[in-house]
């Protein structure tokens, strides 16, 4: 059983959030599922009726911050999708927090942080 219904980041800025992560998530087969004026869910190609992932504008008003030591990880296919997620953000205007490479589990990673300071990274599930 998976252990998250979804993952929640707040955006200062809605509309160039959302053309950052339409652009990072293309390689990690995730799309936009719906935009209304308060959120964006995107989901998995799979699986495009189960929203995992919002961006949104906090609901108390006040403007977005990132948490201190969270980080959301997000499921690759192959280390070249997870190159091109590390590329294309990079490109997008995240700051790099770990280029893509074989970390001390074993696995492949790379960390970026997003424009509003969110820590995200994808994780290879294959060689």
């Amino acid at each position: 059983m998976n252990i998250f219904s979804f993952v929640m980041v707040g955006s200062n800025d809605y509309k160039k959030s959302s053309e950052f992560y339409d652009a990072i998530f293309a390689p990690l087969e995730i799309k936009k599922i719906v935009t209304t004026e308060r959120y964006i869910g995107y989901g998995h190609s799979n699986e495009p009726d189960e929203l995992k992932f919002y961006i949104t504008k906090p609901v108390n008003g006040e403007p977005a911050t990132f948490g201190n030591g969270s980080q959301v990880t997000f499921l690759a296919k192959s280390r070249d999708a997870v190159d091109k997620f590390y590329k294309i953000a990079i490109s997008k205007g995240a700051i790099d927090e770990g280029s893509p490479g074989v970390r001390s589990d074993g696995n492949y990673y790379a960390y970026v942080r997003d424009i509003d300071g969110n820590k995200i990274a994808a994780k290879s599930i294959s060689n």
